[in-house]
């Protein structure tokens, strides 16, 4: 791999894209958020103390509502994947939903605020707010404040806020809905319904109500729906054919004998379409295509309401009501016949579906009448899918007004969190299972007959509840600001404020999960609570007219961990009209999660890792970390110890202690024209004791040195993988985010504008343990986890930017968006003629909006416009050949929105 080329491509698109376009780019948005404000002091993210939006020192980026129709955003996970600052995956497979990632440091690290307050975390991580909760259709803007570890929110923003803001109030009704198809046949098809309404206005009534619906759907996008993603020659040509893998769990079953510890099955030259496909050495393999998801089926409804009443000029009391409901269908290969109690799945000799009997299964040679040990997987009901149910509820009193000289504000905050797991279709209990093989009632070879289907109805627990998990939080705020004393620059300010919150959290998997032995999951308990205290107090400084300085410093009580203490500073200098100058520093203190800290704790495997691996001391004698190239030892199944999903042990962790960090930026912004508006951020971020898994590609590689992680039983077979959280060393995090915008001067053709906003990263490393060297990430997959939110590597490109073409006339708009990722080195843990670079990628989105229609707003648009696929790897945590978590691999597909006002 050439590195002159991996670092020198991302520097010549920050050169041609970034100055070339700035160079003829756009009107500052901050410039435009003050116009708008009309002068009006107000309260802007990052700051108690009211100010201009222009007088802002800190790093903030604003999206308007109306620029999520404009770019054809669908959900907040659109948003959030677009935002150059975030390293969000994908539209989430898993059931804790959308999260928002800043920086790369972990969704656990990015504070998530609605309306300046925070909500009640993902019930099961408990340590990140699930955004699918959030209504969409209620918003007026998101603000996004790009540097961490805040001494107003909390000194757990290591990676920045994000404060979604809703709209103060609304009159009428408002209906919208919107249809998006894929070009391409399938599923992904997506759907959206909203209703507003309200009446009053503060500033003519004194007061105001409105409430808003807001339901949208998905439906599942299945493998084969985009088969070309994954198909064997795509696979193949990485360096992961699927002819590497031989047995494991099928339909028809790969069996193995007491002598004979080699795979074989009586159908290995033809096995089952399209449940299996041939694999290697006389066997059949589970066929993903037929049973992996691309997208899963999902569905978000959201309510929200906020009634104001102005008591008196100064004095205005606000509740505010939000619940938002969101599940998602995870679909599972299907149910396997597991081992139960160490006693594994045998099919015996007086089955009628022992090879060569009545039951029509082929006779194989060498078999004696020994029973079958089988490894099936119970094809008859399809995928094995879980109902993933989260409900959040918050109920917010805000009271706010003047008490003599002090502006103040005060909150109270009543969240709730819950999460359900329910058996959706396609699961059994285990030892009903093994019962069935041995009586011959279940034909481990092919589908059941009727016999076999009855049977399985009596053993299935579809319907059943298998998790239930709540998280609580419970806030009181009170803020205080005022004028203090005349400077050379303006009136010095101060605020100061107190908040305290409760927090719980509980998960009870329920008894049944001990009766679905093939998740490897077993009934726990895990329950955890805290109560944190602060005092705060921000100091606003003009020294003159031209520079503006800000200290903070905030005090926090830990119930759990004790005291810290984390200010910040930042200052704003502005000698001239068309330069300002802006930095800030920060120190940050995060305490491990209460799931961290005091969720569940079970003695062996919780699940299986996310790659399939070579055991090293099973399957030695290969490439470490390069799975498939081991040979099982004597006396072992291949398809058991090699090319294989291992047991792996995930969970809380008592022994954790909180992290730190220290962070700074230094910044320009640049306004030589009215309008052309430039800005340059430098950021930097440290942390120590970072709280972490380690990447599973850690251990493979070095299995020496990570062999007491790999916990054994007394015959050695492994136990498990200890990927428990942990405090791993440190990370350096460091970039530069550009942004321009130019709006060129007026034509008969109508208004052009143009607008940039990108991230390059300078520096992203880690280190896995104190004292160790620090390991490089930037623009590969290093060794950055996601910790346990994902299994998926975090995706830290040196260079991603959202380029916007923008044009307005009349009654119509319309909207050219791209969104750029640079080229990635990827895992390379195949053959070396297989390593390469993942390409770039840029999808290209256009919306058209039209207005002339009375009452009726009308958008159309192409995502996608030229189709462009998603970007392949052969990094072996991907289930198939493409990077799922960062690339939709929906393709093409056009976009139907109508909002109508009565």
């Amino acid at each position: 791999m050439n590195k002159r080329e991996t670092l020198g491509q991302p520097r010549l698109v920050l050169t041609s894209i970034a100055l070339a376009v700035l160079a003829i780019a756009n009107q500052a948005a901050a410039q435009e958020a003050a116009q708008e404000a009309s002068m009006q002091r107000v309260e802007v993210t990052g700051s108690s103390i009211k100010r201009l939006a222009s007088e802002e020192a800190l790093p903030v980026t604003s999206i308007k509502a109306e620029e999520f129709t404009q770019r054809g955003m669908t959900t907040l996970a659109d948003v959030m994947m677009a935002l150059p600052q975030s390293a969000s995956l994908a539209p989430s497979n898993a059931g804790s939903g959308t999260n928002i990632n800043l920086r790369g440091l972990g969704v656990n690290r990015t504070l998530v605020l609605l309306n300046g307050r925070r909500l009640a975390n993902e019930a099961i991580s408990a340590g990140y707010a699930n955004l699918d909760v959030i209504p969409f259709s209620a918003l007026q803007r998101v603000e996004i404040l790009r540097d961490g570890a805040s001494s107003i929110y909390g000194s757990d923003a290591i990676g920045g806020v994000v404060n979604f803001i809703t709209k103060r109030e609304f009159e009428g009704v408002q209906v919208t809905g919107q249809y998006v198809t894929p070009e391409r046949s399938g599923g992904g098809d997506e759907r959206r319904a909203t209703l507003t309404f309200g009446k009053g206005s503060l500033n003519r009534d004194g007061w105001s109500a409105y409430a808003t619906v807001d339901f949208h759907d998905r439906n599942r996008l299945s493998a084969q729906d985009r088969a070309e993603f994954s198909s064997d020659e795509l696979l193949a040509s990485l360096g992961r054919p699927r002819t590497l893998g031989s047995g494991g769990y099928a339909t028809p079953a790969n069996f193995t004998t007491p002598t004979n510890k080699n795979s074989q099955n009586p159908y290995a030259t033809t096995c089952l379409e399209p449940y299996s496909t041939i694999g290697a050495k006389n066997t059949c393999t589970l066929n993903s295509n037929e049973y992996g998801t691309a997208l899963y089926e999902n569905q978000q409804i959201s309510f929200y309401a906020r009634a104001a009443k102005q008591i008196s000029e100064d004095h205005t009391f606000t509740v505010e009501y939000t619940r938002g409901q969101s599940y998602i269908i995870a679909a599972r290969n299907p149910t396997q016949s597991v081992a139960v109690n160490g006693v594994s799945a045998t099919l015996p000799s007086s089955s009628k579906w022992y090879p060569g009997n009545s039951g029509g299964v082929p006779a194989v040679a060498g078999l004696n009448g020994a029973p079958l040990t089988v490894q099936w997987s119970v094809a008859d009901y399809g995928l094995a899918t879980q109902k993933d149910k989260q409900v959040n509820q918050r109920l917010a009193f805000v009271d706010e007004g003047k008490f003599g000289e002090w502006d103040y504000r005060s909150g109270l905050v009543i969240g709730i969190s819950d999460r359900e797991n329910y058996y959706q279709n396609g699961f059994f209990r285990g030892q009903g299972i093994l019962t069935g093989l041995s009586n011959g009632t279940l034909n481990p070879f092919g589908l059941q007959d009727q016999a076999g289907r009855d049977y399985l109805q009596s053993i299935s627990v579809d319907g059943q509840k298998n998790r239930d998990s709540r998280t609580t939080y419970t806030g009181l705020d009170l803020t205080g600001s005022r004028t203090l004393f005349a400077m050379a620059g303006g009136d010095a300010a101060i605020a100061v404020g107190a908040d305290m919150h409760h927090e719980t959290t509980r998960d009870d998997k329920l008894a049944i999960q001990n009766e679905v032995q093939y998740l490897n999951s077993t009934s726990s308990h895990g329950e955890g609570q805290r109560n944190v205290y602060a005092l705060y107090t921000e100091l606003d400084l003009p020294v003159t007219k031209t520079l503006n300085v800000n200290v903070a410093v905030r005090d926090d009580y830990f119930s759990d961990f004790g005291n810290t203490i984390n200010p910040k500073a930042s200052f704003r200098w502005q000698p001239n009209k068309t330069v300002m100058f802006r930095g800030s520093a920060n120190t940050g203190f995060r305490a491990p999660t209460l799931f961290d800290a005091y969720g569940y704790r079970l003695p062996g495997a919780t699940g299986k890792t996310s790659s399939r691996w070579d055991d090293p001391v099973l399957c030695p004698g290969g490439r470490p970390g390069v799975t498939g190239t081991g040979t099982a030892l004597p006396g072992y199944v291949s398809s058991e110890v090699c090319n294989v999903q291992l047991p792996k042990q995930v969970g809380s962790n008592a022994n954790l202690e909180p992290e730190k960090s220290r962070g700074y930026t230094l910044g320009v912004v640049l306004e030589p024209t009215k309008s052309l508006t430039m800005s340059f951020d430098y950021w930097n971020i440290r942390m120590k004791k970072m709280l972490a898994n380690l990447p599973e590609q850690v251990y493979f590689t070095d299995p020496a040195k990570y062999a007491s992680y790999f916990v054994r039983n007394a015959d050695g077979t492994l136990a498990y993988l200890n990927n428990t959280t942990m405090n791993l060393g440190g990370q350096k995090a460091a970039g530069i985010d550009i942004s321009g915008a130019y709006r060129f001067p007026a034509t008969p053709y109508g208004d052009f504008k143009v607008e940039l906003d990108g991230t390059y990263l300078t520096q992203f490393d880690n280190q896995l343990f104190d004292g160790e060297a620090w390991v490089d990430n930037v623009g590969r997959f290093g060794a950055a986890s996601n910790g346990t939110t994902s299994s998926f590597p975090i995706i830290t490109y040196r260079w991603k930017h959202v380029l916007k073409l923008s044009w307005a006339k009349g009654d119509f708009t319309a909207q050219a968006t791209q969104n750029y990722n640079s080229k990635y080195e990827d895992q390379n843990l195949v053959a070396e003629q297989y390593w390469r670079d993942i390409n770039s990628y840029k999808p290209w989105n256009l919306t058209v909006g039209y207005k002339g229609i009375k009452n009726t707003q009308l958008t159309f648009g192409v995502t996608n416009v030229f189709d462009s696929a998603p970007p392949v790897t052969n990094h072996s945590g991907y289930s198939f050949g493409y990077l799922s978590s960062a690339a939709s691999p929906i393709g093409r597909s056009y976009n139907l929105r109508a909002t109508y006002n009565f």
